[in-house]
C-alpha cells in the first residue's frame, strides 16, 4: 500500500491530488501525519480529494489509527488514515 506523508507545511490541494491519483490507480492509500499542523493538512486533503473523486463517481471513506514510527532514532506516534472507496455505495 502506498504511504503519503504529510507535513504541517504541505499544500492540502497537492496532497489531495496525490490521494485521488493513488485511489484511482490502486484503490486505497494510507496518509501519515505527525503533529497537529500535519494532521490538519491531512484531514483537509482527504476532504478535498473526496471532491476530486466525486467527479469520477468514487465516494471515499477514511479509517484513522495510530502508528508508532521511528524518526531519527526516536519513536514517535503518527496518525495514519487509510482512505478507500466506500463499499456500501451510499453517500
Amino acid at each position: 500500500m502506498d504511504l503519503i506523508k504529510v507535513a504541517a507545511n504541505s499544500r492540502s490541494t497537492a496532497v489531495a491530488g496525490a490521494i485521488a491519483g493513488v485511489i484511482r490507480e490502486q484503490g486505497h492509500v494510507d496518509v501519515q501525519a505527525i503533529g497537529a499542523g500535519a494532521v490538519n493538512q491531512a484531514i483537509k486533503a482527504v476532504a478535498i480529494a473526496r471532491g476530486y473523486l466525486e467527479l469520477d463517481g468514487i465516494d471515499i471513506a477514511c479509517i484513522p489509527f495510530f502508528a508508532e514510527v521511528i524518526i531519527e532514532g526516536q519513536e514517535r506516534t503518527a496518525l495514519r488514515i487509510t482512505v478507500e472507496p466506500r463499499c456500501d455505495g451510499t453517500k
